[in-house]
């Protein structure tokens, strides 16, 4: 058994760290930073949605995204009714990505199992991040 895994047994459930809705801040640990640099740069501005009410409008109505959204806990999403396709990462509970694609408009996406999180960004974004499964993100919850 992993530590990690350890110490996540070792909390309670009200200890676990919870995110709430609001502004937030994305890194990605080994992964290209957004100016450029080295990763150590000013990070990805996030949305996160953690509510019901903010998860089921996600992105929907939206032309387009600064940054990405991170629903959570969410395992599966859709492009019904959305007017820009979207790269979608799923992450598992310790933000690591289990899979990463571009999903279109109208379309549908199957539920991923072991995800936790959905990472929402505009089409060809993750891509320049260096968002690639097996990679860890980091969540900064508060800060832009």
């Amino acid at each position: 058994m992993g530590r990690v895994r350890r110490e996540r047994q070792r909390l309670r459930w009200w200890q676990r760290r919870r995110l709430r809705c609001g502004p937030g801040t994305l890194r990605v640990a080994g992964g290209r930073a957004v100016d450029g640099g080295s990763g150590d740069g000013p990070g990805i501005p996030l949305e996160i949605a953690a509510s019901y009410r903010t998860r089921r409008r996600g992105l929907l109505g939206r032309d387009g995204v600064t940054g990405a959204m991170l629903l959570t806990p969410c395992n599966a999403v859709h492009t019904l009714g959305m007017r820009f396709a979207v790269d979608v990462a799923y992450l598992d509970a310790e933000f690591r990505v289990v899979a990463r694609h571009t999903l279109p408009p109208r379309r549908l996406a199957l539920p991923r199992p072991r995800a936790r999180h959905v990472l929402e960004a505009a089409a060809g974004a993750m891509e320049e991040w260096g968002v690639r499964p097996g990679v860890r993100l980091v969540v900064e919850q508060g800060v832009r």
